[in-house]
């Protein structure tokens, strides 16, 4: 072998420990430190942006749903409302007395005693005829006063005659001025 064969074989600290021996500067550290480096602070730095970023987002989508939670809260409550003024009108309209007046409007008479046909086609009871049932009569309208007879009082609801005093309404008391 030849001696440049044998330079060629020297490890990196045998070649260190000669170019000390020789007098040669040390060499420089390579920037390979920093830049080994830089991959790791962009990761890092990656990551706390897209953990921001989804934090963001996040809130903006908490922040829209308690808006349409909101909005549902308020169309709950009508729509309750509403259920309860509907579920009024139906209690008013199946009362009985509300029920037996239309049944009268529509010309309905109450039926009769009631007759049963048993499984085997034999019938109970016996059938009739409803009858109708004698109608109300009207009350008489209120008599004219007619000379020496002192006028009828006029209902609270009805207009007074004119000529004749006014009693107080029921907002109304006497000896108050009116609008207290």
């Amino acid at each position: 072998m030849t001696r440049a064969g044998k330079v060629a074989t020297l490890t990196r600290g045998q070649a260190a420990r000669i170019g000390r021996a020789l007098g040669a500067r040390p060499a420089r550290p390579r920037p390979g430190g920093q830049a080994a480096r830089m991959p790791f602070v962009l990761l890092v730095v990656a990551l706390l942006a897209g953990g921001l970023i989804s934090l963001l987002l996040l809130n903006s989508a908490l922040n829209e749903g308690s808006f349409q939670l909101s909005r549902l809260k308020k169309e709950t409550t009508a729509l309750t409302d509403e259920e309860q003024a509907l579920q009024r009108d139906v209690d008013a309209h199946s009362a009985p007395d509300a029920l037996q007046r239309r049944a009268r409007e529509l010309g309905l008479v109450p039926g009769g005693s009631p007759v049963f046909i048993g499984p085997d086609g034999k019938v109970a009871g016996s059938a009739s005829a409803a009858e109708a049932p004698p109608s109300p009569t009207p009350t008489p309208p209120p008599a004219q006063a007619g000379p020496g007879q002192s006028p009828a009082p006029a209902a609270p609801n009805q207009p007074v005659p004119s000529g004749a005093p006014a009693a107080p309404g029921p907002t109304q008391q006497p000896n108050q001025p009116p609008g207290r």
